[in-house]
């Protein structure tokens, strides 16, 4: 078997290089969760103000009471 130069010489990651993915990925699932916590949050606004527009719309549809008008009376 003859040696070769990879053999004995592995290329490693450098402790900079490690730190920096570390980094990287924790930022990015960081990132990713509160996307995900503001999409949530959205949803939830949204089903509400629906819920709310709905529930006014039918709180509209009533018919409300008619006043009556005044009768002014004469004095003679």
């Amino acid at each position: 078997m003859t040696a070769t130069k990879g053999q004995f010489f592995k290329k490693t990651a450098s402790i900079r290089n490690d730190k920096a993915t570390t980094t990287d990925s924790l930022a990015k699932s960081i990132v990713a969760a509160e996307n995900t916590a503001r999409e949530k949050k959205t949803e939830a606004l949204r089903a509400l103000r629906l819920q709310q527009e709905a529930t006014e719309e039918l709180k509209a549809d009533k018919p409300a009471k008619e006043k009556k008008k005044a009768v002014r009376r004469s004095s003679v």
